[in-house]
């Protein structure tokens, strides 16, 4: 990594960071603001709007195999993995919901050996553990109702979106287009996506009160379209997997929004989770060793 790049890394760690815990107080909006049962058409009105703004905001469209690429990317990242995201948001308590994402850094790394033949180090997969360690530690909590579906909904997403930033990564964006592009032709793929299948499955729209407004406001413009920006940026900038790791924060955000706007309570164990939890996060995020540098006589030696 060059200086530049080094004196830029951490600013751009934390601001991309910035996403995840914005995106850990979806489940509250979720739950206290949005019409009950409604996972496809909330994940529409999340995806479809913002990317649309988007596109209107930067007046650039996807082409050549960049059409392709978006409709992947925007299944991905959006329209697979918001239906299931708010799947386990309806069917799960907010914490256990969000902790679920935390595993999001497992599936990155075994994408990026694929797709991007980074090999796992020792520190990214310890790291990994660790955040998934915190994860379990969390889930268990007294009161919670672990239900079926979403907890697989819940791992089904992490996978997608461990895949999809993987892919972001490999495949870059076109000369000269921004993440804010980039953001805006995923939100609006994966919307269309969506949109169908809301139809279909959920038939017509709800009534929406003031409440569920401001909550789809929320959602679209700061949960999403800002919120996708920052991600893609910062996918752009780092390694995809040290992103990844930053998605350790949603659940923390999303537990302590529970604990202290929603009146859920924390054990002490589920603290001790959400600290290992941050533990892995910034172990998640440390470059590696440097490698010694051969002397003369030892390259000659090999």
């Amino acid at each position: 990594m060059s200086d530049a790049r080094s004196t830029n890394y951490a600013p751009t760690l934390a601001l991309t960071a910035l996403t995840p815990i914005v995106w850990g107080s979806t489940y509250a909006i979720t739950t206290e603001f949005l019409p009950p049962d409604r996972p496809l058409f909330t994940a529409l009105m999340r995806a479809l709007p913002a990317g649309l703004l988007l596109l209107a905001l930067t007046r650039t469209l996807p082409h050549g195999q960049w059409v392709g690429r978006a409709a992947v990317l925007g299944v991905l990242n959006i329209g697979a993995f918001f239906p299931l995201l708010f799947l386990a948001a309806y069917r799960l308590p907010g914490g256990v919901a969000g902790v679920l994402g935390a595993v999001t850094p497992m599936f990155a790394l075994g994408f990026a050996a694929v797709l991007l033949a980074e090999t796992p180090t020792r520190r990214k997969i310890l790291a990994g553990a660790i955040g998934v360690l915190g994860v379990s530690l969390v889930v268990l909590k007294g009161n919670a109702e672990l239900d079926f579906v979403g907890v697989a909904a819940g791992f089904a997403g992490a996978a997608s979106m461990g895949a999809g930033t993987v892919l972001t990564k490999k495949w870059g964006s076109p000369q000269g287009v921004g993440p804010l592009a980039i953001a805006g032709w995923q939100l609006t793929a994966g919307g269309l996506f969506i949109a169908p299948l809301a139809l279909i499955i959920e038939g017509a729209p709800p009534v929406l009160d003031v409440d569920a407004i401001g909550g789809y406001l929320y959602l679209g413009i700061i949960g999403t379209a800002v919120a996708y920006w920052l991600w893609f940026r910062g996918i752009s900038r780092v390694p995809a997997t040290s992103v990844a790791f930053l998605g350790l924060l949603s659940p923390v955000s999303a537990a302590v929004i529970g604990w202290l706007a929603l009146n859920q309570a924390l054990t002490l164990l589920q603290v001790l989770g959400l600290v290992i939890a941050l533990a892995g996060t910034v172990l998640g995020q440390l470059p590696p060793k440097p490698q010694p540098k051969l002397t003369d006589r030892q390259l000659v030696a090999a």
